[in-house]
């Protein structure tokens, strides 16, 4: 800059801050500084010279010191006095120990020109930033417009480096959630190991996903990933997965955290009721929302309870859900009601040393309620819990199981709940398939076989001998191989996930 001294800095000692303020801008720029710095560097020259001369006259060791309030003033050695009394050219002493500090009156008049001096090489200099500053004031909508500028380039060259390195893929925008091999970026990008992808899929007949699995098994890794990815794609970056489609949201809400709020005077239950509460007034059909095992911090009556009525609240908002709990009664109360899908996540039950149960965790998501029921008490099993305390609880557990089971197939409102969802995931499998890009053959061929499994889960529900996890399993697997991945007219059906590709 053609005003600024290149070297000029902040310092916090008295001496060396004046000295920075008077000489900050460059010589030349304005004749007033230039003759306020002179006559400052001649008072400080005039001081030096001052006491190398009383250094000489009287044969003392005199040191030169200053500070904002005295200025400079002199500091003499009191051994030098022991035989002899302090010159009386000497005035203003002040004794410490170890020192004598005192002034003359040469140098208090050096001091106040000096002082002068600095004082209108300041103000000159005052102008003088002033006037650079009212000079680039007009420039400043043009600096804004740099720095945004360049923070964009920032982001899209991060982006691109990105989708360069990690194979990230270009997200689709339609009215419909589908991912498939996602993974969350942030541990896709950290993890040693290989982190274990997973699809997605949500529509207005699958708004509201329910995922259960044991603790530690990737379900709040599975619903803040989807997340995540939504905020990536609809920023413009490309997305960690194989193949992505997002439909628009304008409102994400997250309730993931467990912790107290001690500024706020709040438990974790009371903490966890006001985000909900504010997630229920504000949440509409364009929102997204994931929550991470509501209502775990009361009892286990009053958690369902609470949990089961802000579902069927956030069911009726029309908003897209994605729900990990542990309560197994949510999910399967809210099975058969349209729009919800149920999920879990997997594990492998094996014996380990010494025909000790173990469970591995898989990270990958499945259909259907979590498998294991009773993983807390396989857990208390293998911690090592007495053996004949184990085996009660799980009598007692299989006992309650058993009963409420039976309540429910029983139920004549479920049958016609199941009957009611069959019907709705009909007619979106049918919009789909109308709405794709299929030869007559083909789709002559997938009708015939809707209808027949259409026909066959319609009937199983009749009978009550179908159990309702293995029809909510039938339903996905027919209403998502849909044939889509066409080229040249070969029509080739890979998997569920490929109904969103063409």
């Amino acid at each position: 800059m053609d005003t600024i001294q290149a070297d000029v800095t902040y310092v916090k000692n008295p001496l060396d801050l004046r000295n920075q303020r008077t000489f900050a801008v460059k010589p030349g720029t304005n004749g007033m500084l230039d003759v306020a710095r002179q006559t400052y560097q001649e008072g400080s020259q005039d001081v030096l010279t001052l006491v190398e001369s009383l250094q000489n006259s009287l044969q003392l060791d005199i040191t030169l010191k200053f500070d904002s309030s005295r200025l400079f003033y002199l500091r003499l050695k009191p051994i030098d006095f022991v035989s002899r009394p302090v010159p009386e050219i000497f005035v203003n002493q002040i004794r410490r120990k170890g020192a004598i500090e005192c002034q003359t009156m040469d140098l208090k008049k050096l001091n106040q020109r000096i002082s002068d001096s600095a004082t209108e090489a300041i103000l000159q200099s005052d102008k003088v930033i002033q006037e650079l500053i009212d000079s680039l004031r007009v420039q400043v909508p043009h600096l804004f417009r740099v720095c945004e500028s360049v923070a964009l380039l920032d982001v899209i060259a991060s982006f691109t480096q990105l989708a360069a390195l990690k194979g990230y893929s270009r997200p689709d925008i339609s009215g419909t959630l589908a991912l498939k091999s996602a993974r969350h970026p942030l541990l896709d990008a950290n993890v040693s190991e290989v982190f274990v992808p997973n699809d997605y899929y949500a529509t207005e007949q699958y708004r509201f996903q329910i995922v259960t699995g044991p603790n530690m098994s990737g379900k709040s890794t599975y619903i803040r990933s989807v997340a995540l990815l939504q905020i990536m794609a609809q920023i413009g970056s490309f997305v960690p997965a194989d193949y992505a489609a997002f439909g628009i949201v304008d409102k994400i809400f997250a309730r993931v955290t467990t912790d107290d709020s001690i500024e706020s005077n709040l438990s974790s239950f009371s903490l966890e009721m006001r985000e909900m509460a504010f997630i229920l007034r504000n949440v509409d059909s364009q929102s997204m929302a994931i929550i991470d095992e509501l209502g775990r911090g009361t009892s286990t009556r009053d958690g369902l309870a609470i949990a089961l009525a802000i579902s069927e609240a956030l069911l009726e908002s029309n908003c897209m859900v994605w729900f990990a709990t542990h309560f197994v009664d949510l999910a399967e109360g809210l099975a058969d009601r349209p729009g919800v899908m149920n999920l879990h996540l997997a594990t492998q039950a094996s014996l380990a040393g010494g025909k000790m149960p173990h469970m591995s965790m898989l990270y990958k998501v499945a259909t259907g309620t979590v498998k294991e029921r009773r993983y807390g008490i396989a857990l208390a099993r293998a911690i090592g819990l007495p053996e004949d305390l184990v085996n009660d609880a799980e009598r007692i557990s299989k006992a309650l199981s058993e009963k409420r089971q039976a309540k429910q197939q029983n139920s004549e409102y479920s049958k016609t709940l199941r009957r009611r969802k069959l019907v709705l995931n009909l007619q979106e499998t049918l919009r789909h398939v109308v709405e794709s890009d299929v030869d007559e053959k083909a789709f002559k061929s997938f009708l015939i076989r809707l209808r027949a499994e259409f026909i066959t889960k319609m009937s199983a529900i009749d009978g009550g001998d179908v159990e309702m996890s293995h029809i909510e399993t039938c339903e996905q697997g027919s209403e998502q191989q849909v044939p889509t991945d066409i080229e040249d007219g070969d029509i080739e059906v890979e998997n569920d996930w490929d109904i969103y590709s063409s």
